[in-house]
């Protein structure tokens, strides 16, 4: 059922005390496991010892070599980034939208061939009311070039006023 008398002990809890009541232990199996709970319990001490010892020489370590925070933080970003695009998933999401810019550069680059051959098609009326005497067909520099010298030859129309003043 949902309620187990059989549970396993938590960390500090007394093991003995959660053996059920059909299951008795003899006061030399009581002893054998009180003395391997006191070896097990010494045994994490001095490993938590160790560790945190060993953490200190790391750190001495780590300050001899100048490796600072910022730098550990950098190095787990991009191990955490190495990790991510390896990732099947975003191998998948890459591809997916490698291939949805390649179909959006496609479509730009026939909507740019339209608009350029549109462009093509009206130069010619561009030209003849711009260049005048230029013929069609010409390139739209020289459409340019047709109209800042027709702008250049006449005068502003705000000189003509003050000239007639």
């Amino acid at each position: 059922g949902l309620l187990q008398t059989d549970s396993i002990p938590e960390v500090g809890e007394d093991a003995a005390a959660t053996v059920s009541m059909s299951e008795v232990l003899s006061e030399e199996e009581q002893d054998e496991l009180r003395k391997e709970l006191a070896k097990v319990e010494e045994e994490i001490q001095t490993l938590s010892q160790v560790l945190a010892a060993k953490e200190k020489h790391l750190a001495e370590i780590k300050r001899k070599l100048g490796i600072n925070s910022l730098q550990e933080l950098k190095q787990n970003i991009t191990k955490s980034w190495q990790d991510v695009t390896s990732t099947t998933a975003y191998k998948k999401t890459s591809e997916t939208l490698s291939q949805a810019g390649q179909k959006a550069s496609a479509a730009f680059s026939s909507v740019g061939s339209v608009i350029t051959k549109k462009f093509e098609d009206t130069l010619p009326v561009f030209q003849s009311k711009v260049g005048g005497s230029k013929p069609a067909g010409g390139d739209f520099g020289e459409v340019l070039n047709s109209a800042a010298n027709a702008s250049a030859t006449e005068p502003p129309a705000e000189q003509t006023q003050e000239e007639a003043h």
